[in-house]
């Protein structure tokens, strides 16, 4: 990954109110690289956002509510993007997908006009799928840079791990 800077001192989670975005804001908020970590979700991320702010540490948090995608992103280094839903009982990959892309894709279109030299980590599922999503989006807008583009798979290796051992 190309980078001109040493850290990523403003960070943003769109997506901050889920079941992964909570602990990654929480994980974000505890480290002394992030700066300034704001927090966007349909509901709730000002609330996530009041509790974290609690926390001692030196990055400042803010929570941004739905109308307030592009403010959320602006002047941002790395963006990472938990939204989306969860996969349930009986959903097929297919399903996830139909509805995560067009969750992706409208969260990197915003991104792509606030913050288009941001560095993008796609989460949601399936990763396989949305970071392509996020690629052809960026391409549309005229802001793609395939070295600030990435997926974050961790869960998935982990798994692979377990079956497999």
């Amino acid at each position: 990954m190309r980078c001109s800077r040493a850290y990523f001192s403003r960070v943003a989670v769109l997506g901050a109110a889920g079941g992964i975005g909570q602990p990654l804001a929480l994980l974000l908020k505890n480290n002394p690289h992030v700066k300034e970590l704001k927090l966007y979700d349909i509901k709730g991320a000002p609330g996530v956002a009041a509790d974290l702010s609690h926390i001692c540490s030196s990055a400042k948090v803010t929570g941004y509510s739905q109308e307030e995608l592009n403010k959320a992103v602006q002047n941002t280094d790395l963006v990472l993007i938990p939204a989306g839903v969860p996969r349930k009982p009986g959903m097929t990959r297919d399903d996830l997908f139909n509805t995560n892309a067009g969750i992706v894709r409208d969260l990197v279109t915003a991104v792509a006009r606030a913050a288009p030299k941001a560095i993008i980590g796609v989460i949601s599922n399936p990763v396989n799928s949305t970071v392509p999503v996020a690629a052809e989006t960026l391409k549309k807008l005229g802001a793609y840079d395939p070295g600030r583009l990435f997926g974050v798979t961790t869960l998935d290796v982990v798994r692979a791990r377990t079956f497999v051992a």
